[in-house]
């Protein structure tokens, strides 16, 4: 089950997989070995809410459990310095994408301190993302999480996309 969304030839592609065929994309990031090696912790679902340092703030996850909301409820987001791998834990969360390259109304400014930025635009598709699987989303791809009428668990692990100072973490 491995989904690739690629409207532009020359960017990074969002990702739709199941974290048991997560090896295949360590080579696509240098931080997505040690990110991906911290999804497949065998307490990954016994871990309270929180955020986790993986690689300092180069690479950390957030756990988190949250009701689900209606797509109406929510809106496109986006990251400038941070690639986001998102596993569902349990539930299943379907989430709205978009390339950010069409995306033309801005709900408000981007905030580097959040590193967000929101879009009223509505989704191109929806991604019916299940307990096991991931989402990998780069800076141009614009994505409306947490779309459930139940409990989604799930971890998001933030990637740098400015892989600078990764070796000194021992990462390569």
């Amino acid at each position: 089950m491995s989904s690739l969304i690629n409207e532009k030839k020359d960017t990074e592609i969002m990702i739709l997989d199941n974290l048991q065929k997560c090896n295949q994309y360590f080579d696509v990031h240098k931080g997505f070995r040690k990110a991906f090696e911290f999804l497949q912790r065998f307490d990954l679902s016994e871990l309270s809410e929180g955020k986790y340092e993986i690689a300092g703030e180069k690479i950390f996850a957030i756990v988190a459990k949250d009701q689900g909301r209606a797509a109406e409820e929510g809106q496109l987001e986006v990251h400038n310095e941070y690639i986001d791998i998102q596993l569902v834990v349990e539930g299943t969360d379907t989430m709205g994408w978009r390339s950010r390259t069409t995306c033309c109304k801005e709900a408000g400014e981007y905030d580097p301190e959040t590193d967000l930025q929101f879009f009223l635009d509505d989704p191109h598709s929806w991604l019916a993302v299940g307990s096991g699987n991931f989402a990998v989303f780069f800076p141009d791809d614009a994505h409306l999480p947490l779309i459930s009428t139940g409990l989604i668990h799930k971890v998001i692990v933030k990637v740098a996309v400015e892989s600078d100072g990764l070796r000194e973490n021992g990462l390569s």
